[in-house]
């Protein structure tokens, strides 16, 4: 669907723009508005180089905060696996009583926070399946060895995870402030009013529609990537998707499947719970 919006948004603003050179052309005299075209080209070049160079940067900032977040994903997916493993080295019933919230906790990720996120009203939410595992976590005290080794090794993945959802949540509010983005639509604009100079009434039309065209394409889709970007969780092509727990729940299944053990899962399928 994005990509639909952004095709019809990039479409509609050219449109506008060549219609706006066209009218602006028929008022034109010979030549454009400048005297001397060399120079006003050279004073275009030198704008469009600094808005090019300000909106690489930021492009690059927005992919590594949209890295940022896919690999949080990826890190979180693997440590809720992870954690099913050591789940297991636990006495009963503190095994099942994590692996169950464990499979809760990734069922919420993918269809109550994944939701929240695309929304943008995750905020300051915690996942409730999160607090189940801490309090899990309070009632059991280790009296061996291997115990204590489990124990050890569960609150570093518990750490590792959390992290990891940090990243992923931080992903998903963007880095680019209002601030920017107005200097960014600011300077489109003045190259636009700039661009509507070069207007000639002795060239061809679709001369000047292809010279207003190209450069207001250009620049509209520029800022569209820059939105996705800036907003890794949007549906869609180049969206972020929770294929990796996804992939984590569907692993755990198999191999509590293949084990032949039962777990009593204390949530409905969408990570709800039914206690």
């Amino acid at each position: 669907m994005i990509v639909i919006w952004g095709i019809a948004i990039t479409a509609a603003v050219t449109g506008v723009a060549v219609v706006a050179m066209l009218l602006v052309r028929r008022g034109a005299p010979e030549g454009s508005y400048f005297a001397d075209g060399d120079r006003a080209a050279g004073v275009f070049g030198i704008l469009a180089t600094g808005f090019s160079i300000l909106l690489g940067f930021i492009i690059f900032l927005a992919f590594s905060n949209y890295d940022l977040a896919r690999s949080g994903a990826e890190d979180e997916a693997l440590m809720v696996q992870e954690q099913v493993e050591t789940a297991q080295l636990f006495p009963e019933p503190t095994a099942d009583e994590f692996t169950g919230e464990l499979v809760c906790y990734g069922r919420s990720v993918v269809n109550d926070e994944w939701s929240r996120m695309r929304a943008g009203s995750l905020g300051n939410h915690i996942n409730p399946w999160g607090v189940e595992l801490f309090d899990t976590l309070q009632s059991f005290e280790p009296k061996t060895n291997s115990e204590q080794s489990a124990y050890d090794a569960w609150l570093s993945q518990t750490s590792e995870r959390e992290a990891a959802r940090l990243d992923r949540v931080h992903g998903a509010t963007g880095i680019i402030p209002s601030t920017i983005w107005i200097v960014l639509f600011a300077i489109a604009a003045a190259l636009f009013v700039y661009m509507l100079f070069f207007a000639d009434s002795g060239e061809r039309a679709k001369v000047q529609a292809v010279l207003m065209g190209s450069v207001v394409s250009v620049v509209a889709m520029l800022l569209l990537v820059l939105y996705t970007l800036d907003n890794p969780f949007h549906s869609g092509i180049g969206g972020l998707d929770p294929v990796a727990m996804q992939r984590s729940l569907n692993i755990v299944d198999e191999g509590l499947t293949a084990v032949d053990q039962q777990v009593p899962i204390p949530c409905n399928l969408e990570g709800v719970a039914q206690r």
